[in-house]
């Protein structure tokens, strides 16, 4: 890896040529002999036979490039150590984007690559588990989900996502209302003098010792903050989404213990309930293989296929009665054919079959004085009025939607229901409704 270091794609990166002080490009030519530091020569120079003061041109030579295969065949020294900056520059994941800034080679290559040779190798492994171990060790109490350094979202001043991140200012690194916002309060009129007595001065410095173990609460709130990443709240979310619905409601009990634990043991303990809940249900499907006198994964992947169909058989069957229910209705009738053309067809069913409750919908809701609604066009109207949202609150999800949709350059419904915290239902009309306009762009 030091050897890769001195080939670096920037000439800025290394001194110029001794001979023309031109930038250097491989390949050029280094002088066995002399230095350090190095002596450099562009091949220009070097077939001149330019000599400079205990150089000659006659000193044994070293031909500079990374024109030559480390890892794979197919990709030189130089685009390894591209691959590495633009994984750097771009992030992990973003593939497209390190395909774009390496210009040689495609998002699969590079992707397949990385993976092969950086990630799973087990040349790297047993280093980078030493490597991660020492540094555990080393900051055992440290934050690992989060530091300012880490460039939390910027919201807009008083957004929806502002608020979910208690007033938090990146810039600062601190909040605009603090915990216990008004504990100065009681210091404002405290003057120490010479002629307090006892009794006084004492009671001074009580209330002085009780701002002190306020201004230590605080502290400790904000380390809690900061220690478990709960600042950058979004990141938080999609954390908590890669487990299943049982060890969610797990982590979501669970949360208010975490003070107590620590960022690492806390990781550890949901991790390890997340694992045991992955084993039990895998106990459970083998024991019913086991029951069905499965023994082998060849036969289970059969029987599961076979189980899928039996399954949506009977989930036909039993939308027979449903359809009894709403012979009398013509409409109910027609959603039910079209759901049951979904199913037939291996789609999702789209259209719901009404209850027979009788239950009447909602009447539109008037706008008539509410504030905010002359902000609105018609279309806008419209819809506050179909969904029964206020005005006010339809302009702040609408601002919400497309500040976001602007800072990731499109925006998916899930991320929608992620900022907006209301039924998931008027969120999809309203997410609908702003790509039909044009406010925002699908992902």
């Amino acid at each position: 890896m030091e050897r890769l270091a001195s080939f670096s794609s920037d000439p800025f990166d290394k001194p110029p040529c001794r001979g023309c002080s031109s930038y250097l490009t491989e390949p050029y030519v280094k002088c066995a002999e002399c230095g350090p530091p190095p002596f450099l020569l562009c091949l220009q120079c070097f077939t001149r036979g330019f000599e400079y003061k205990k150089h000659q041109s006659d000193h044994t030579y070293e031909i500079m490039t990374s024109d030559f295969p480390v890892l794979d065949p197919n990709w030189t020294a130089q685009e390894e150590m591209s691959l590495l900056e633009a994984v750097m520059d771009c992030g992990f994941g973003n593939w497209q984007d390190v395909a774009n800034q390496m210009c040689t080679k495609s998002k699969e290559e590079c992707e397949k690559h990385y993976m092969k040779h950086f990630i799973n190798n087990p040349l790297f492994a047993s280093t980078l588990l030493n490597l991660k171990q020492a540094e555990e060790a080393q900051q055992h109490e440290t934050a690992i989900p989060f530091h300012s350094a880490d460039d939390p979202p910027r919201p807009a001043f008083d957004s929806l996502l502002s608020r979910d991140m208690a007033g938090y200012m990146p810039a600062r690194a601190d909040f605009v209302e603090e915990f216990d916002n008004y504990a100065e309060w009681d210091l404002r009129d405290i003057d120490f003098v010479e002629d307090d007595s006892d009794i006084l001065h004492a009671l001074k410095i009580a209330v002085v010792d009780i701002y002190h173990s306020r201004l230590k609460e605080r502290q400790r709130r904000k380390k809690i903050i900061r220690d478990h990443g709960l600042i950058n709240l979004r990141k938080f979310q999609i954390l908590e989404r890669r487990y299943p619905k049982e060890v969610q409601d797990l982590y979501e009990t669970m949360r208010r213990f975490a003070r107590i634990l620590g960022p690492v043991e806390h990781d550890k303990f949901i991790e390890s309930h997340a694992l045991e809940f992955e084993l039990r249900r895998e106990i459970k499907r083998l024991q019913e293989y086991r029951a069905a006198g499965i023994t082998n994964f060849c036969s289970a992947r059969t029987y599961d296929h076979l189980k899928k169909s039996r399954d949506e058989e009977r989930l036909k069957r039993t939308m027979l009665s449903e359809v009894l229910q709403y012979i009398q209705d013509s409409s109910a009738c027609q959603q039910w054919l079209s759901r049951q053309a979904d199913i037939d067809s291996g789609l999702t069913p789209t259209v719901p079959v009404p209850s027979t409750t009788g239950r009447r919908s909602a009447p539109p809701l008037n706008l008539t004085g509410l504030p905010g609604t002359e902000k609105l066009n018609e279309k806008e109207k419209e819809l506050c009025q179909m969904v029964r949202l206020v005005p006010g609150a339809y302009l702040e999800y609408k601002a919400a939607l497309v500040n976001e949709c602007n800072k990731q350059g499109g925006l998916r419904l899930a991320q929608a229901r992620a900022l907006i915290k209301i039924d998931v239902n008027k969120t999809r009309k309203i997410y609908d409704f702003l790509i039909r306009e044009g406010y925002i762009t699908k992902a």
